[in-house]
């Protein structure tokens, strides 16, 4: 059997579970490809689902490789497969019910793969798939942003903040967000108009009739952030499904999404990135054998943009 090295978990519990060891190679069945793994992104749902989070929904069969976020070269390709060929540079989030991109070797469905951004190399590349169609798949299926529109958006350094601020901007909305003072400039530097600190200031006290919030802190942030909203907007979480009687008192909308798997949108956004309107923000890179430290790091709910661990 051929092998490879992998980071894999054998049982649910702290970042201690993470075991850097050699793993069968994965084989790509009907539909599938073949992914010579170069970098993979690390995301919150990655230390979540370490933890437990929806393992009974999930029910991952252990040991299993976490990590839903790649880049890297097609090795082989399976029997259906007609849009990509090996050596073809592509980047993915594949579906998180099977094993995941910590590891030099994937299977992944080939309509859940696009060619990455040519003018970047795979670490970077490795940032954008989940945090992009995150933030994507928020602004524009769930909440309909158009030109004209306001958008207050939550924790807007954070992996899937900052691609939120870019595209909205680029939508020609009027981009306002929450962060910590540091960021500040920063975050101006990506395209967003009105900057409310939260360590020093209420975004209740001084935001007023947006038209989409987007939300990717939650708990508290909901309540709160229904009076900012203008009659009819829509509040949209990335994370825990909101109250639509909540929202309804208050004369509004409300929606969840949890990123879906979309080759169509990663081309759309490849395209941006290739044209310089979007970029990818780094904040550090970790060899894919500190899987351990990367995650402990992007846990603390800090992270300027994203995380990533360097395979190749």
């Amino acid at each position: 059997m051929a092998m490879m090295k992998a980071v894999r978990i054998h049982e649910y519990g702290g970042p201690e579970v993470l075991r850097y060891e050699d793993a069968p190679r994965p084989q790509p069945g009907a539909g599938e490809v073949l992914v010579r793994v170069h970098a993979a992104g690390v995301n919150p749902v990655d230390w979540k689902v370490r933890q437990g989070f929806a393992k009974e929904r999930l029910k991952y069969k252990m040991p299993f490789i976490p990590g839903w976020d790649l880049s890297g070269v097609i090795e082989a390709v399976a029997p259906g497969v007609t849009r990509l060929k090996p050596g073809d540079e592509v980047y993915s989030r594949p579906d998180i019910s099977r094993d995941g991109s910590y590891a030099d070797y994937i299977t992944v469905k080939e309509s859940e793969v696009a060619l990455k951004p040519k003018s970047i190399d795979h670490v970077n590349a490795a940032a954008i798939p989940l945090a992009g169609l995150t933030a994507w798949q928020a602004l524009f299926d769930a909440a309909k942003l158009t030109s004209g529109q306001s958008v207050l958006i939550h924790g807007a350094a954070g992996g899937v903040g900052t691609f939120a601020v870019q595209f909205a901007k680029l939508r020609g909305a009027r981009v306002l967000g929450t962060a910590s003072k540091k960021n500040h400039d920063f975050l101006r530097s990506l395209g967003a108009d009105e900057l409310i600190d939260y360590n020093t200031t209420k975004f209740e006290d001084v935001v007023h009739d947006v038209d989409v919030v987007l939300d990717t802190i939650t708990g508290e942030t909901e309540a709160r952030s229904y009076p900012v909203m203008k009659k009819g907007g829509i509040y949209v979480s990335i994370l825990t499904p909101p109250s639509p009687e909540k929202a309804a008192q208050h004369g509004v909308r409300c929606a969840h999404t949890f990123v879906q798997a979309n080759a169509e949108q990663l081309s759309e956004i490849a395209k941006l990135v290739d044209s310089g309107k979007v970029k990818p923000i780094i904040e550090r890179v970790f060899p894919l054998a500190e899987a351990r430290a990367a995650q402990e790091s992007n846990a603390t709910g800090h992270t300027r943009g994203k995380i990533v661990l360097r395979v190749v």
